[in-house]
């Protein structure tokens, strides 16, 4: 494996599990066995080896994010609601790790508008795809201001559900409490 793939495979690794902020150029040259001036040499710096995992990672987060919400076509029924969330839930149980990255990277999006195009980008798409998933809207077809309510909405509720499961699972809501306390605008 080259030094380039060994400091790729380690800012996963470092992005994983100590996060962006506690990434050093140690912890990278630690994990990679690469020296410190290939950082630079091969990425030019260590914020940009970050960003360039970061951005991969993301895409990583949103496959995950798009299999569990699948490919919903017409009217949601309560139930296919509640197994949207039941799924939803599931792949974030499994994919913490991905979640705690993603929640990361809008902190770091303050500073790097790289990361803040690459998130604006990822929130169109996850907007359309949960508007078509919970409530059946076409984002090809319907008023994209109605697409847009609905999947800022469920945006939003995504979030506040995702971020109660990975910092307090053994209180967060279940897919059917979810379910129904939502009111399922369209």
């Amino acid at each position: 494996m080259s030094n380039r793939d060994k400091l790729l495979s380690a800012a996963r690794e470092c992005l994983l599990t100590i996060g962006y902020a506690n990434t050093t150029v140690r912890e990278l040259v630690r994990a990679s066995g690469a020296n410190q001036a290939s950082i630079n040499y091969h990425f030019g710096s260590k914020e940009q080896l970050l960003t360039l995992t970061l951005r991969e990672l993301n895409r990583e987060w949103g496959e995950v994010l798009f299999a569990a919400i699948g490919d919903q076509e017409g009217t949601v029924t309560d139930a296919e609601r509640e197994a949207l969330w039941a799924r939803i839930i599931e792949s974030v149980q499994a994919n913490r790790a991905l979640w705690f990255v993603n929640f990361e990277s809008v902190a770091v999006a303050r500073t790097d508008e790289e990361i803040r195009a690459m998130i604006t980008e990822g929130l169109r798409m996850s907007r359309r795809s949960l508007a078509r998933a919970f409530t059946g809207l076409d984002p090809d077809r319907d008023d994209p201001a109605r697409v847009r309510a609905a999947g800022s909405h469920y945006y939003a509720l995504l979030v506040g559900v995702a971020a109660q499961w990975i910092a307090d699972p053994e209180s967060a809501p279940s897919a059917a409490e979810v379910a129904a306390a939502d009111g399922a605008p369209a």
